[in-house]
């Protein structure tokens, strides 16, 4: 007689801050299978290109999530602008660099935050957020928005950032790094955090990039692959190396992210100190014609933005690929095995955003 048995996780679970479903095939404490249901808050955005044009979907790309909303309006802005043949100009280029490396820290300091949260260290959970407070700032200073900002349009950016204030942003990043490198000290050094996290969920490099994970869950397990080293925005310009590790287990996700931060400090101070001067957009003349797929690296990984446009101001088809979608068959994958108490941490380690995927 089999002792197999089905332990279903979610779509409501303290660890998740969306929902997500997984029926747990367990034999004992082991999970055997994790076979997972999504669709849960899904609101057909996409089809919303039959009633707005092509500038007001800057907007509804925005909505897609709240924690990635300027990097799908980056996302789909450029898709445009390659149909178009629009060239924005470099002081936007740069801002938009700034931007996405800004949501870059606010959103692995929101996840930091929620991993110490499950491992119940509430201190430290507080402190992640409140640093995050500071990236938070920084955005409603530059575009007057904490969520949704709205700065992102075809042919460049709608607002413009003071020399006084890009210098007030170097000033606080460099603060930032330092509450940073106290509060990273837990999550690397800690003994009981280690027990949790090393070891725990390997992933190889070949089972990785079979399954074609992205983003940090892809680089933890060694393979070096970052959209942004194709250059898009401003990142042609940047010196910056890709964050890999080996180890491929959830204390190397842990690790990535926590550089990636440390990075993102970095790609800013270089962004203002190159920040050239000039206009931060060009008119858009004509519509669009014809179709592009545009690749970003949001803070969870790669995200494809396809668009297909009919030379009308209604286009045809705007699709996204997320990345949470990609990494959800790695997600099933480190499952197997796991003891059932390291379910909720293992969850987190892909760092799922439910909203993008589902859109």
């Amino acid at each position: 007689m089999s002792n197999r048995s089905v332990i279903p996780f979610g779509p409501q679970h303290p660890v998740l801050p969306e929902p997500i479903h997984l029926d747990l095939v367990m034999e004992d404490e082991k999970v055997v299978e994790a076979i997972p249901s999504i669709g849960f808050i899904h609101r057909g955005l996409e089809k919303l290109v039959d009633k707005k044009d092509f500038n007001e979907m800057v907007y509804v790309a925005e909505r897609i999530c709240g924690i990635c909303s300027l990097g799908h309006g980056l996302g789909y802005s450029e898709a445009v602008e390659h149909i178009m043949d629009i060239e924005v100009p470099a002081r936007a280029r740069y801002l938009r660099t700034i931007w996405s490396e800004l949501s870059r820290i606010h959103s692995h300091l929101l996840w930091m935050g929620l991993l110490a949260d499950a491992f119940g260290f509430e201190s430290l959970y507080m402190d992640c957020w409140r640093l995050r407070e500071e990236a938070l700032d920084m955005f409603e200073a530059s575009t007057g928005g904490r969520v949704i900002f709205s700065v992102m349009k075809i042919g460049g950016i709608r607002r413009d950032v003071s020399d006084e204030m890009l210098k007030d942003f170097n000033e606080r990043i460099f603060k930032m790094e330092e509450d940073l490198k106290t509060i990273a000290r837990p999550f690397l050094e800690d003994a009981a955090v280690q027990t949790r996290l090393r070891g725990v969920g390997v992933l190889t490099a070949e089972q990785a990039d079979a399954l074609g994970c992205t983003g940090p869950f892809l680089r933890a397990s060694g393979i070096s692959c970052d959209i942004r080293s194709t250059g898009y925005c401003a990142y042609g310009d940047i010196d910056f190396t890709p964050i890999v590790s080996t180890e491929g287990d959830s204390y190397a996700r842990t690790k990535c992210r926590i550089e990636e931060i440390f990075q993102a400090f970095d790609i800013i101070h270089q962004c203002i100190d190159k920040m050239p001067s000039g206009d931060i957009e060009v008119p858009v003349k004509g519509m669009p014609n014809g179709e592009y797929m545009m690749r970003i690296e949001q803070p969870r990984g790669e995200a494809l933005y396809y668009v297909k446009a009919n030379g009308t101001k209604f286009i045809d088809r705007m699709r996204v690929r997320t990345p949470t979608f990609a990494n959800l068959s790695g997600l099933v994958e480190i499952l197997k095995g796991c003891d059932l108490a390291d379910v909720p941490i293992l969850v987190l380690t892909i760092d799922p955003c439910i909203s993008c995927t589902e859109r």
